[in-house]
């Protein structure tokens, strides 16, 4: 899962990032409001938190541009405003949690499971999808109920296209979405090819149903059928 963390306070930025960086997210950092907007103008989050105090302008703001480039992904707002009014506007906005400072990371990491479920899988704990099913707290994978070991970047691959079935995924979204602004530790989309390869066939070797297609020059496509 692909996060954006927009926050000031460099000890949080540090502890809150390093955190969900062990929970196994991706996480970018923004630590003001300009960074904030460039970097949602450019890319793709499952998920963003946001400060409402922030340099150069309000979190409240960035929540209103994000829904206004009408992304899918979900916003928790983390503030140490624990303003009735601030909650309301930030909720009108089209934010989809408030969680006031100080917080337990292990909270904020259950409400963003929970967000991501509710938008992504309509709340359900587990991701079932015709025979595979997926524990995203365990991060564990099952055709027709045999486990199937994956890597890390496998997971995410796997989790990626089940969020987007019947659509064309380019290798560089795939990259985006595994490295964000790190893309450039894939020398090449040949490692894209492989990670894919690898998901296809292990996928494939417990089920009778043919989930990932290559659309030639283009990317791939999950589900299609």
């Amino acid at each position: 899962m692909k996060i954006l963390l927009v926050e000031d306070e460099i000890s949080l930025v540090e502890t809150i990032s390093h955190y969900l960086k062990e929970e196994g997210y991706l996480c970018e950092i923004a630590t003001d409001y300009n960074m904030a907007i460039e970097k949602i103008g450019v890319y793709e989050y499952d998920c963003i938190l946001v400060d409402i105090t922030l340099p150069h302008g309000s979190g409240l703001d960035v929540v209103d541009s994000y829904k206004r480039h009408e992304h899918n992904g979900g916003i928790i707002i983390i503030s140490a405003k624990n303003s009735v009014d601030d909650k309301i506007k930030g909720l009108e906005l089209g934010a989809d949690d408030y969680l006031t400072k100080p917080f337990h990371l292990h909270e904020l990491n259950t409400r963003i499971k929970s967000l991501h479920r509710r938008l992504n899988f309509s709340g359900e704990r587990l991701i079932k999808l015709k025979d595979i099913v997926i524990d995203p707290d365990a991060k564990s994978v099952t055709v027709n109920d045999t486990m199937v070991p994956l890597t890390k970047k496998e997971y995410e691959i796997l989790l990626f296209f089940i969020q987007n079935p019947k659509r064309v995924l380019s290798k560089g979204s795939i990259a985006e979405h595994l490295w964000g602004d790190h893309m450039d530790v894939a020398d090449s989309y040949d490692f894209i090819y492989s990670q894919i390869k690898n998901v296809r066939k292990k996928i494939n070797s417990k089920s009778s149903f043919n989930y990932f297609h290559a659309v030639y020059g283009v990317g791939y496509k999950f589900l299609d059928q």
